[in-house]
């Protein structure tokens, strides 16, 4: 049975849990923002009904979702792993530690599915944003006036692939690729910090393509569970892309949040960078 009530956000760093509550309401349904403390943006949480949780209060969460009558519940915003030491334990996450610990030897996917259990063992259901706030993903088309070249798009297929093949580590959701030679792949740094590390690699001359030779591809892991940790972009990626000397990005369409897509369009033109979603095959459409 379809579920009209208010969906509990647990929300983290960036725009995108705006984003997907405007998307939400847009619907007609309600968000009840979750903001984790240190990571969500106060001025995007307090425009809505929200609570603030530190990472691992479990039965705070669940006692503030039920008050607020939620039976769904949707992960957004990026968060680094804490380590174990910084997690705030109340009762119900003492309770649960076994548990917890046990999510925690493993890669992300591991750990968000670990919390997802949890979460849906005390009787809630996670859901995606594919069920609540579809236009949120990018769509299987080029934004904007740059369009991809042909060594644009053999680069892309080539980062798709790359991907697709580092799955089964649990890797980033991201790679470089300039002339079909890969420069860099995502790992615990993020995609940011990734061309930071790009840009700097010009400048000591180790990156000999050309300034606006080069890709950046994003999409989700093989396998991956779709209700959490999509990849992303938004304002501050094509800056990044911008900054590292690159032609443009490509990501996953439909599997991949782009928020404040009208920025993105206008910063992508000022920037002559192409901004194109894909099919996970990599063919730019």
């Amino acid at each position: 049975m379809a579920d009209h009530g208010p969906i509990a956000i647990i929300c983290g760093g960036g725009s995108f849990p705006g984003a997907v509550a405007e998307a939400i309401v847009r619907r007609g349904r309600q968000p009840v923002m979750f903001g984790l403390k240190g990571w969500a943006d106060p001025e995007i949480i307090q425009r809505y009904t929200h609570h603030w949780i530190a990472i691992g209060q479990v039965g705070r969460f669940f006692r503030l979702a039920r008050a607020e009558q939620c039976r769904e519940v949707l992960f957004i915003g990026s968060l680094l792993r804490p380590p174990l030491t910084q997690i705030r334990l109340d009762w119900q996450t003492i309770r649960l530690m076994p548990r917890i610990v046990a999510s925690f030897r493993g890669g992300d996917d591991r750990l968000l599915s670990g919390i997802a259990n949890v979460i849906e063992g005390a009787g809630f259901r996670i859901i995606g944003l594919h069920d609540v706030a579809p236009d949120v993903f990018m769509p299987k088309s080029v934004l904007g006036r740059c369009q991809p070249s042909e060594r644009d798009k053999s680069d892309i297929a080539r980062g798709m692939r790359l991907i697709a093949a580092l799955g089964p580590f649990d890797v980033g959701q991201a790679a470089v690729v300039a002339n079909d030679h890969v420069l860099a792949v995502e790992a615990a740094e993020g995609t940011d910090n990734m061309l930071a590390r790009i840009a700097d690699l010009r400048r000591l001359g180790r990156v000999t393509a050309p300034i606006g030779v080069g890709v950046l591809v994003k999409a989700p892991k093989p396998g991956q569970d779709r209700r959490f940790d999509l990849p992303s972009i938004g304002p501050k990626t094509i800056e990044s892309v911008a900054r590292a000397g690159l032609a443009g990005l490509a990501v996953a369409a439909g599997s991949t949040i782009i928020a404040e897509s009208a920025s993105v369009v206008a910063l992508a033109d000022r920037e002559g960078i192409f901004v194109a979603g894909v099919d996970e095959a990599g063919a730019a459409r």
